[in-house]
């Protein structure tokens, strides 16, 4: 790795010495090796760059990618998908089991966990809690702990059996182990593909109503009180939900939340040219919904956001709204999606970096003299264009795609190497 100097750049890490001061940064051999107002270096022939008017943070960490390794390799690889969230200011992911086969045994997991060794960006598997995700009898969730999962998920699936769930708490409680739920009452929801309400009405399609996550998520609530196990709500979408876990929070419930970029700016009245790049699971609510998800965040009920990055190939997404698969691309597009939602660089980094990593239990990167670097230099107001050229997936499923955006990642270090954005 070169060595690098950044010069006067914003610290953005509450709590850290720096944090909000404009100081130079000097990094050589992977390390922090000098932090300061002015730093001065002998060396004429190392690379400088110039932060003025830019961020500098732990790189941010993703709770909610989908790559499609195993199996699914031509919507998304590890070599993609990393790719795509360097260059989104990722330095860390956390994977979904959503492949085939499921990431559901200590075989999966080491896959993905040996696959990725050595990239500049960390990838963490988050292992099934049923077998195949199928919600009926637990998969081998301290074999997969032991292997290297950071938390257990069915995916974009939810667990429908309320005596499954409870036992997974349960179990996972005894490693120290953390379950994600999707939650979303299969029975309520039917099918459908989009949110009920007036816009489901105007264009004439069934809608899944707001009731069908909080009936599962107040289930889970529930359950999580009489295991006494902490439990994360990925994706929510629903003031109910907010206020539930907002109550839950408030009693001393070990209970964090996540919430997708996208819904902090699209709501269903995108859905009126029934582009089926704005088909995500949670669907997009209204207007109404986005405002206490972003009051959520500032609140801080809302723990974290995420990219809910979802890539499918072309004939999953150009047909008819109604049998077109749910899910965007959303590694490369998080930071600018959080600018235009109008979150502070303070509520960035929170929500990106800090909140993510505590939440699995990881470490949070430090930013002094001494310490490894792990970090992200971006610029909230500077545009870029999305395009096929940028794109670093091997999907292209965004509403966002050939847009120019506000929100710039300009390098990511991590692991002695550093990947910048031309």
């Amino acid at each position: 790795m070169k060595s690098l100097l950044i010069t006067s750049v914003k610290v953005i890490l509450p709590g850290n010495e720096f944090h909000q001061q404009q100081v130079d940064v000097f990094i050589e051999k992977g390390k922090i090796a000098q932090i300061g107002k002015s730093v001065k270096v002998a060396d004429k022939n190392i690379e400088a760059i110039d932060g003025a008017g830019k961020i500098l943070a732990p790189g941010f960490f993703d709770l909610h990618a989908n790559f499609g390794e195993p199996g699914l390799e031509t919507k998304e690889d590890i070599v993609s998908g990393t790719a795509a969230a360097a260059a989104g200011g990722f330095t860390g992911v956390a994977v979904m089991p959503n492949t085939e086969p499921a990431i559901q045994s200590r075989s999966e997991v080491a896959l993905i966990v040996n696959t990725a060794k050595g990239n500049v960006v960390d990838v963490h598997p988050i292992g099934a809690i049923s077998k195949k995700r199928e919600g009926k009898e637990l998969a081998e969730l301290f074999d997969m702990k032991q292997t290297g999962a950071v938390a257990f998920s069915d995916g974009n699936r939810s667990v429908q059996q309320a005596g499954l769930m409870s036992r997974a708490l349960l179990y996972a409680k005894g490693f120290d182990g953390l379950i994600f739920s999707h939650a979303e009452d299969e029975s309520m929801a039917g099918g459908n593909k989009m949110n009920e309400g007036a816009m489901s009405t105007y264009l004439g399609m069934k809608g899944i109503p707001n009731l069908a996550e909080s009936l599962m998520v107040s289930r889970d609530l529930y359950l999580a009180e009489y295991t006494g196990a902490p439990i994360h709500f990925a994706s929510i979408s629903t003031p109910e939900a907010v206020d539930l876990i907002k109550k839950a929070k408030a009693k001393g419930l070990p209970v964090t939340c996540d919430v997708a970029a996208h819904q902090l700016v699209f709501t269903d009245e995108d859905i009126v040219g029934f582009d089926s790049n704005y088909k995500v699971s949670p669907p997009l609510r209204t207007k109404a919904d986005l405002k206490v998800l972003l009051k959520g965040i500032k609140d801080g009920t809302i723990d974290a956001v995420v990219s809910q990055h979802t890539p499918h190939e072309i004939e999953f997404k150009n047909v008819e709204f109604h049998i077109a698969k749910n899910g965007i691309i959303g590694l490369q597009t998080v930071l600018p999606l959080m600018v235009r939602a109008g979150l502070n660089e303070e509520q960035i980094v929170n929500s990106l970096s800090v909140r993510p990593r505590q939440i699995l239990g990881l470490e949070v990167p430090l930013i002094e003299e001494g310490a490894v670097a792990n970090l992200v230099v971006f610029d909230s107001a500077k545009t870029w264009n999305f395009d096929e050229k940028t794109n670093k997936s091997k999907s292209k499923n965004s509403p966002l795609f050939g847009q120019t955006l506000k929100g710039a990642v300009e390098l990511v270090i991590n692991n002695s190497q550093i990947i910048k954005n031309d």
